[in-house]
């Protein structure tokens, strides 16, 4: 038992801090002679998991499709098109509003070649795009450099030429980026890099991931505390904890078995996390949260899970499941037998904690995490086990708990209407994959506004379920909750005429499904030129904020859509900051083609967007989009560094700080 907990423990401590330089896709690169005049250039990728590549032919108004680029093809010329080999994954994507085909794990670019000459000379590269959930690269390239001799020159052996991986994966630059885009000194002021000074306001580590898993452990700890007071579970304690002390004469051996107990539960409920990691796996786990088929069946589920608690029915597992491991345990002494037990305790109880199970191992599951549905369960079977261990070391306390009632049946049903209200959170995200429109931003606010003035309703006593006492009464508590229901009912209704709800922006759908919109908020950068940018800030006294993007960037739009809307935020990037937005994958050519340095390799910009791309890496130390930063006229950071995160307050505060 001890092993198994160290081993549980050391599993969700042992958690990695995410970097600001990104580098999830890992290429190798291999010109291969067919012997008949022709070769491949082949271009075999890996990638991280929770990250996805783009294939090819996506078009202009797509993401970024991998293309075949030549620099240099002295005695060969290219045959066809690129080609993607692998299992491509085909899906409808509501922001571009066409279906997108992409890979995960891996994929092979291939192009094939034919030879015009004995000899060759070969400078090519493969342009790719890639993100994940909340982040876009720019685009990136995987270079290849071959010269020999072709099959062409009978006495010549095969030639197989492999290049090392060339994606740019750090900041570090062997020439000043100053002297590549300008001399003089305000240009070179500009280019510094300010990566330190960054790290500095940002605490040297992005906090996002380890915060995300502290509020996932809190939310299943919630869970299992509001599990505690069902009927499934709360008669339960006072019967086991007297089980226990009357077994054991020795009050110290009765509490170190109830302990064991609680310990039980915990690794019961912590393997059922586990178990949904394994069987999932994180990219699985980080496609659920736009998957649309996951998303419908999940509102299925819990509207199933709150038909439940509301009392059309329960859910239960087979008894004799219960009935024999009940037996098992009374047949077994030790450790053993304890753990059977609890065993028993989550088989019998699963009709009251089942739901509540479903709808953390969902939430939690769609966030990507590949921790996140063990840190739930974690947190959930601590709630659940800390009642009986305390109990147990304190028995007087059970003479001031509260006994069963009805007032546990009010707390299911409440339950049952809060899981309803989440379903239509997941049957929002498919109905924006496939462009239904059936549940634009009013339609959910009405449903929601019904569903919480139910709620209230209920909560006063004016509506009873089936489970309900006939002469059950308001007591304090439910009248509290019910005024709070009800008033969040009255806040949601200004939203139907488009107010933006900021409490609510993160579940309900963006602004722009909404039919009628009084609020006519438009966010737009003024300028989209580095150095023009900072000579009007330098010029109108005002300070900067960089917004890197792209035109297939996702999470950029998002948002566009779900931030930059809001009236308090459009006002203060309009009126208080100059706003430039850089796009990454800008195809304008430069007008000069140029040279850089980094890592130790040669590379050439050739785009605009590799110019902005180049610049985010050298001066800020990150490669994805979106990012923000806030800067002087000299080009210092005034505050840290924000990424994709739809918190308006947040990021209200993040503009603010940078004023200050």
């Amino acid at each position: 038992m001890k092993k198994i907990i160290t081993i549980l423990w050391l599993v969700l401590t042992v958690l990695s801090v995410r970097a600001q330089i990104m580098d999830p896709v890992h290429f190798t690169t291999q010109l291969k002679d067919l012997k008949n005049g022709e070769a491949e250039l082949v271009f075999k990728a890996t990638i991280d998991a929770g990250w996805h590549v783009y294939s090819t032919g996506l078009g202009s108004d797509g993401p970024i499709s991998a293309t075949f680029n030549s620099v240099k093809m002295d005695g060969a010329q290219p045959v066809g098109k690129l080609q993607a080999r692998g299992k491509e994954i085909k899906q409808q994507d509501k922001l571009f509003g066409m279906e997108v085909r992409y890979f995960e794990n891996a994929v092979t670019f291939v192009q094939k070649i034919k030879f015009t000459k004995p000899k060759y000379d070969i400078d090519c590269y493969v342009e790719y795009g890639a993100c994940n959930d909340q982040a876009c690269l720019p685009p990136s390239e995987v270079q290849l450099k071959a010269s020999g001799a072709s099959s062409l020159a009978e006495s010549q052996p095969e030639q197989q030429i492999s290049a090392a991986d060339t994606s740019l994966t750090s900041p570090a630059s062997t020439v000043s980026p100053a002297a590549d885009f300008g001399s003089d000194s305000l240009a070179a002021n500009l280019w510094t890099p300010v990566i330190s000074e960054l790290q500095a306001f940002n605490g040297n580590s992005a906090p996002t991931e380890s915060m995300a898993l502290w509020l996932i452990f809190i939310e299943g700890f919630l869970g299992g505390f509001i599990a505690l007071f069902t009927p499934c579970v709360w008669p339960i304690i006072p019967m086991t904890v007297s089980f226990f002390l009357k077994r054991n004469k020795d009050r110290s051996k009765a509490i170190r078995e109830a302990t064991t107990y609680g310990l039980s539960i915990v690794v019961i409920y912590v393997l059922l996390g586990l178990a949904v990691t394994l069987l999932f796996g994180a990219s699985a786990l980080n496609a659920l949260a736009t998957n649309a088929v996951f998303n419908i069946f999940f509102c299925l589920l819990l509207v199933v899970f709150a038909a439940s608690f509301l009392g059309a029915f329960e859910i239960t597992l087979p008894s004799s499941w219960s009935t024999k491991i009940d037996e098992k345990s009374e047949s077994t002494t030790g450790l053993l037998s304890i753990f059977l037990m609890a065993f028993t305790l989550a088989l019998v109880s699963f009709s009251c904690t089942g739901p509540i199970i479903g709808f953390l191992l969902v939430a939690v599951s769609t966030q990507g995490s590949i921790v996140a549905p063990t840190v739930g369960m974690l947190g959930f079977a601590i709630a659940l086990a800390i009642p009986f261990t305390l109990f147990a070391m304190f028995p007087s306390l059970l003479k001031s708990a509260p006994k069963s009632g009805g007032w546990m049946n009010v707390i299911k049903v409440t339950l049952g209407f809060i899981e309803l209200a989440f379903a239509l959170k997941f049957l929002s995200v498919a109905d924006l994959a496939y462009g239904w429109h059936i549940l634009d931003r009013e339609v959910f606010l009405a449903l929601w506004i019904v569903i919480f003035g139910l709620l209230g309703a209920y909560l006063l006593g004016w509506i009873k379920f089936p489970h309900d006492d006939d002469q059950h009464r308001t007591n304090v508590p439910q009248f509290f909750l019910a005024m709070a229901s009800l008033a969040f009912t009255i806040y949601m209704i200004p939203g139907l005429w488009g107010a933006p709800l900021k409490a609510i922006s993160a579940f309900a759908p963006p602004m722009n499904t909404q039919d009628f919109n009084l609020q006519k908020t438009v966010t737009e950068a003024k300028y989209k030129d580095y150095e023009q940018g900072m000579a009007a800030a330098k010029a109108e006294h005002k300070p900067v904020i960089i917004d890197f993007t792209g035109f297939g960037c996702v999470n950029c739009r998002k948002m566009e859509a779900a931030v930059w809307s809001d009236p308090q935020v459009a006002d203060i990037l309009n009126n208080k900051y100059i706003l430039i937005s850089l796009y990454v994958d800008d195809k304008t050519p430069l007008a000069t083609p140029i040279e850089v340095e980094e890592n130790g390799q040669k590379r050439t910009l050739r785009t605009v967007g590799d110019k902005w791309s180049y610049f985010q890496r050298v001066k800020f130390g990150a490669n994805a989009q979106p990012f923000y930063v806030i800067l002087d006229e000299k080009g210092h950071p005034l505050a840290g560094s924000r990424s994709y995160d739809e918190d308006i307050q947040g990021y209200i505060d993040f503009l603010n700080k940078g004023l200050k």
